[in-house]
């Protein structure tokens, strides 16, 4: 039963929270990303197809924003993701299939594999970088330079530090 004798505010909080905005920033940001980079004429015309039709998602972006140039073992990736390696798995299943990653041989050791990005898959990563640029520099022309910087600060604290 819901008590009636809350003020009707009292809600708003499940609304506002910091958790949920950055949720919802989080998600702008990424869709502006993959909207950039379906009309980055850098990127092949297959991937462009593919995140113009939506088929790319934040998931596939993890690949992108966690895969070392050097490549990584899928559990090392999927750590790095904070995925389950099934998940991440079938994620390198599909980005392999669009000629973005392939697995090539651990040179440690013989019996493992190594993701590691293609040439369709680095250009795909500078188009990344690109787009990520771009949409950074629209968050500070929305809320400033200031705010940005501020933003930007406080997130690198909360987060404990990059690296």
């Amino acid at each position: 039963m819901i008590d009636s004798s809350l003020p009707t505010h009292a809600d708003d909080w499940r609304q506002t929270h910091l958790g949920r905005l950055l949720g919802h920033a989080m998600r702008r940001f990424d869709d502006r990303v993959r909207h950039l980079m379906a009309h980055d004429v850098h990127v092949p015309l297959t991937l462009s197809n593919l995140a113009a039709r939506d088929q790319v998602s934040a998931a596939h972006i993890h690949i992108t924003r966690h895969l070392p140039l050097g490549g990584a073992r899928l559990t090392e990736l999927a750590e790095f993701a904070g995925m389950s390696k099934q998940s991440m798995a079938q994620l390198v299943d599909q980005c392999e299939a669009w000629d973005l990653v392939r697995r090539a041989p651990d040179a440690h050791d013989a019996r493992a594999r190594r993701i590691v990005f293609t040439e369709t898959g680095l250009a795909w990563l500078r188009a990344f970088e690109s787009a990520v640029v771009q949409a950074e520099a629209e968050f500070r022309a929305e809320v400033g330079d200031e705010v940005a910087a501020v933003v930007s600060i406080g997130l690198e604290a909360y987060a404990g530090g990059i690296g």
